[in-house]
Order: C-alpha cells, then structure tokens, then sequence
C-alpha cells in the first residue's frame, strides 16, 4: 500500500505541524498565531490578508500532496479521512491538555461563545455595563485569577468595562461558575459613546502570578 516512505515522512511531519500550530492553547486564537505575535512577525496585512492562515493551508495541502504521493491504493479514502481529522484533532487536544495535565489558569476553560456583556445608559452621565463570564477549572486545585478585557475591530468599546479592572476571580476544584460582572463608567467627557448594546463572544485577558491568557 505505501511506496514511497519518505514521502509518507514528510506527510507526516507536515500534517503534525498544522496540527500543533492550529491548536487553540493558551490563548483562544491558534499556538502559531500566538508565537508569531509574541516574536513581532505579522500574521495579517493591514487589508485583512491573514498571512498565518494562508501559510498553514499552504502546509496542510503540501502534507496531502506528499501522503497522495506515497500511497499506491486508497489515497482518496485516506485524504479525505486527513482532511476531515484536521478540524477537531486541535480542539480535541487543547481540551484533552486543559483535563489531564494543566495547572493553574491553564486549566481554567472559558467559554468564548457564552461570554457576553450587556450596556444600557443609567443617567445621562453613566453607562451601566454587565458581563456573564462562564468558566470551568478542571484541575482539583483552586485557581486565583484576574480578568481584563480587551477590545476587537467587531466590538471596539468592550475595554469600557476596565473602568474597574482588574477583576479579582477564585474558582474552587472542579468548580464551574458563571461570573457577573458589573461596572458604572463615566461618558460625561466622552465626545462619543454607546448609548446601549449587547456584546457576544467577549474577549478577555485573565492573569495569575506573571502568566497571562488571552481568551
């Protein structure tokens, strides 16, 4: 069935790297995409063009190249089942990491789609802001954090909640817990500002002992 082992190699090797680079850990955003921040190299232009995505597909159309390549039968069967392992191997692992082996805020999972803040204007010089934050700390350990948020070019006014910031959160052993959190911000001196919205998939920054998420 395989003829050309080397090529299988290199499929190999290829298919693993997109894997690891696409895995959603620490942050929310893919581990290449977090590493290429922290080292300066741009992973989009500024027209939007995503250059770390571009480059992982790049990669991963190079690893089925390479394992079409080696096989003498079955290579549809076996693209097609690559093709489709690729889209949850990551989150299967960054899930599998956070339960088994994980300390501390690396244990603690947010869930981004079920984050959201609601803002509505109390007076005519205050905004009221509230946020329902879900967390799951799957280590058997309590974890001590602090949470920040942090704005995105779809919601450019979530950094209002900082007013107070930052937000002191302890989560018990295995402990899952919705977090409110409420804040009185001050438009008066703003030239512009909301007047109300609704925010879903908020962004956040949590901290512990000089280690950071952004989640």
């Amino acid at each position: 069935m395989i003829k050309d082992k080397k090529s299988l190699s290199i499929s190999i090797i290829l298919y693993l790297a997109v894997i690891i680079l696409n895995l959603p850990f620490p942050d929310q955003s893919p581990l290449g995409e977090t590493l290429a921040s922290k080292l300066n190299i741009p992973v989009r232009s500024a027209n939007g063009l995503h250059y770390f995505g571009i480059s992982l597909f790049i990669l991963f159309i190079l690893s089925l190249y390479f394992l079409s390549k080696s096989l003498e039968k079955y290579k549809t069967r076996f693209i097609v089942i690559a093709f489709l392992a690729v889209s949850f191997i990551p989150t299967f692992l960054a899930a599998s990491i956070q339960k088994y082996f994980a300390t501390g805020i690396y244990s603690v999972a947010y869930n981004h789609n079920e984050g959201r803040c609601h803002f509505e204007m109390a007076d005519e010089k205050t905004l009221h802001g509230e946020c329902v934050l879900p967390f799951e700390n799957y280590s058997s350990k309590d974890v001590r954090f602090t949470i920040e948020f942090y704005d995105t070019y779809e919601d450019e006014f979530i950094t209002l909640m900082n007013v107070n910031a930052p937000y002191t959160v302890k989560l018990d052993g295995k402990e899952s817990n919705r977090v409110e959190i409420e804040a009185d911000i001050d438009v008066s001196k703003m030239k512009n500002h909301i007047d109300s919205a609704d925010v879903n998939g908020v962004n956040i920054i949590i901290k512990s002992g000089g280690k950071s998420r952004k989640l």
